[in-house]
């Protein structure tokens, strides 16, 4: 079963509750998961940030609402309790209890009009109508203009010539982490006669090992054949490790290829090369910063 939007758990946690108890978010996650008949594999789903699991998110977000409502409340931290406006709920058996039903309460509304200058009556039709809570829909719009700053990235370097991308793209290894001064990571970049190697970075800043790069500025699928030449590169410089990176694809073959050779071989196609440019600000500003911050539990404790 789909892990459920953040409105449809409302009802069932009034319905859970409902016997007057005292039940701790665990208990409360767990019931509902039981409820939902949620997988393990659901249930360790993530946020596009990485940072919180959806379910726990959702149910969170549900159980505030609620309490705005007047439905549930927290005698004590991690703790909620139904109120008796939420029993009267449950008892009217209802068929859903969504953010349009809640509005029939007056805290509610006082709540949602807070620092709001949208119509009531608009606000409840756009919220009818969405699945995801606020988190999500920030974390979606950030990866949909990540996503769109990613093409952009693309379309930009095909542009550049082939030297310039492999400038790039040693300075962007750099920005990882890898090498140490520019003009020492950037060892023969750009001669010839390299047999299929465009560039040498040092691994750390220490030089311990050292990493061949392969740099290719293409539109077509890169396909087994080219990476069998840079393996072949590798070998004629007894290199352990290389790095090969496109603005493209890699064929299924070239990726089986690499996968299974003694020597290490990292494949980056060009999505992958424009999310860590964005990941460590080669190519790109800070266009704006957004904050999220949310209540300190400890700060309100009273001793």
């Amino acid at each position: 079963m789909a892990i459920p939007d953040f409105q449809s758990c409302m009802l069932p946690l009034l319905r859970l509750i409902a016997d007057g108890g005292e039940y701790s978010t665990n208990d409360i996650e767990n019931s509902l998961a039981g409820i939902f008949k949620l997988s393990d594999q659901e249930l360790s789903e993530l946020l596009p940030s990485g940072r919180q699991k959806i379910f726990r998110n959702r149910v969170a977000w549900a159980k505030s609402y609620l309490k705005q409502a007047g439905l549930l409340e927290s005698p004590k931290r991690g703790v909620i309790k139904i109120t008796s406006r939420g029993l009267g709920v449950v008892s009217e058996a209802p068929v859903i209890v969504n953010i349009k039903y809640l509005y029939k309460f007056s805290e509610f509304v006082e709540f949602r009009n807070t620092k709001s200058s949208i119509d009531s009556s608009e606000e409840i039709k756009s919220q009818e109508i969405t699945e995801s809570t606020p988190e999500e829909i920030l974390e979606l719009a950030h990866e949909k203009i990540r996503s769109e700053l990613a093409q952009e990235l693309l379309v930009k370097i095909l542009s550049c010539s082939p030297e310039f991308f492999e400038y790039l793209v040693v300075e962007f290894l750099l920005k990882m982490g890898y090498g140490g001064s520019r003009k020492d990571a950037g060892e023969r970049i750009g001669q010839s006669g390299d047999g299929g190697i465009d560039g040498i970075i040092k691994e750390d800043r220490l030089g311990l090992d050292v990493i061949y790069i392969q740099a290719k500025r293409w539109q077509g699928s890169v396909g087994r054949p080219e990476i069998q030449k840079f393996v072949g590169a590798l070998q004629g410089q007894r290199a352990r490790k290389g790095v090969f990176i496109t603005t493209s694809t890699y064929t299924t073959e070239a990726k089986t290829y690499a996968e299974n050779i003694d020597t290490k071989v990292v494949l980056i196609d060009g999505k992958r090369l424009a999310g860590l440019m964005i990941d460590f600000d080669v190519g790109v500003s800070v266009a704006a910063s957004y904050v999220v911050k949310k209540i300190d539990s400890d700060y309100f404790e009273e001793n």
